[in-house]
């Protein structure tokens, strides 16, 4: 089993060139549920539907999140009612919240209700959130503590991040599988998501980190820092805001407790020593994933690198 630890668009994109070469059954995604919110008395899963959209094929990739050619009638109705409708959640999408939120009130955990989104969705591979109980990223501001989704979608995420916290995550537990799939995985890779926001709140849910240091499989991260910059989204500025480098070398410092192995772009090549030093591999490669055609070979020198082989013995060839 390929387990990945998955969070935003990059790691959907990832997911995508993965599932292209190697056998969905044979992998399982751990999704972060630090950005859930509740709007309009639905349960949003940004993250869990990032992913699951993308590799449904019916995402809309342009905008990065929602679903391709989805329309906004239900949103704009609700605002003549006077609601505000800043979160920008599309007809079909609001039936997936529906779906999710009816499951919910039913008594289902948000496992269980992933699950069966997932198979309505024809989505292959298991996908598994962090944890069942409720788990909120805030970051304080200079003007306060904001929810991350007014944080990051409201405000555009101008306001420097003075401080991340992860309510809720002292009781939260790992749901079903998480921990086995990280114990029992041949190799385990960390998604290119940005690790304050998007992996941060699952390796702070008790027992994750610590199953990914004691795994026997080998633990690979794709860097989502790119010269300097983040491929997408405020992760390089949020570095900044902890006084910490936008840099491939951070990201390996700051996963260096259970990872073996760093993949970073071509770009960033001049930090391969640095990264060394940090008592880690590295793998240098095209981490742009602009195609399909990239996302397919990003996956597959990772699987190669670590020599995570398939049930026949050699991972799936692409489609």
């Amino acid at each position: 089993m390929i387990t990945v630890l998955a969070g935003g668009v990059g790691a959907a994109r990832f997911l995508q060139g993965l599932l292209a070469v190697h056998d969905p059954a044979d992998v399982t995604i751990i999704s972060n549920v630090g950005d859930d919110a509740e709007f309009f008395g639905l349960h949003v899963s940004p993250d869990i539907d990032i992913v699951l959209y993308h590799l449904a094929g019916l995402a809309d990739e342009e905008r990065g999140f929602g679903l391709r050619g989805d329309t906004f009638h239900t949103l704009d109705a609700l605002a003549r009612f006077g609601y505000d409708t800043w979160f920008r959640l599309g007809d079909r999408d609001l039936a997936t919240c529906v779906t999710r939120s009816d499951l919910l009130g039913r008594g289902r955990t948000l496992s269980e209700a992933t699950a069966e989104v997932a198979r309505a969705l024809g989505v292959p591979a298991a996908v598994l959130p962090v944890t069942d109980d409720r788990l909120r990223t805030r970051i304080r501001t200079d003007a306060g503590l904001l929810d991350f989704q007014e944080w990051f979608v409201r405000g555009g995420a101008r306001d420097p991040a003075r401080e991340i916290i992860f309510d809720g995550v002292e009781s939260a537990r790992p749901a079903p599988g998480v921990l086995q799939a990280i114990r029992q995985a041949r190799a385990v890779v960390v998604a290119p998501s940005n690790p304050l926001v998007s992996i941060g709140p699952m390796l702070a849910v008790p027992g994750v980190r610590e199953a990914l240091a004691e795994t026997p499989a080998k633990v690979a991260a794709v860097s989502p820092i790119v010269g300097g910059a983040a491929i997408k989204g405020p992760l390089a500025n949020m570095l900044r805001d902890q006084g910490l480098e936008a840099s491939a070398v951070t990201i390996a410092r700051l996963y260096q407790d259970f990872l073996d192995l760093l993949v970073i772009d071509s770009a960033d090549a001049e930090l391969w020593n640095d990264i060394e030093a940090e008592g880690l591999e590295v793998l240098v490669a095209d981490t742009i994933m602009a195609s399909m055609e990239k996302k397919a070979a990003l996956a597959r020198i990772v699987l190669r690198t670590l020599d995570a082989r398939g049930p026949t013995g050699s991972p799936r060839a692409e489609q």
